[in-house]
């Protein structure tokens, strides 16, 4: 597993407000727009999260996302 490619996914869907968006309505369209080097286990993990995961991370954190 790629610790570095998955955060740079979860930072992303933390700080940017149409990814969150775009992940929410077609989650296998945004994760291919990242072009990031994920396995096909990691893929899974994302696509199966509730996307509002990401926004209600984004709501707490605040600030502290940017």
């Amino acid at each position: 597993m790629s610790q570095r490619m998955v955060g740079k996914v979860i930072n992303r869907l933390l700080r940017d407000e149409d990814l969150r968006v775009r992940f929410a309505l077609d989650r296998i369209e945004a994760l291919a727009a990242l072009s990031t080097a994920l396995t096909p286990d990691e893929l899974d993990v994302f696509i199966q999260t509730d996307p509002r995961v990401w926004f209600w991370g984004s709501a707490v954190m605040g600030d502290q996302a940017h």
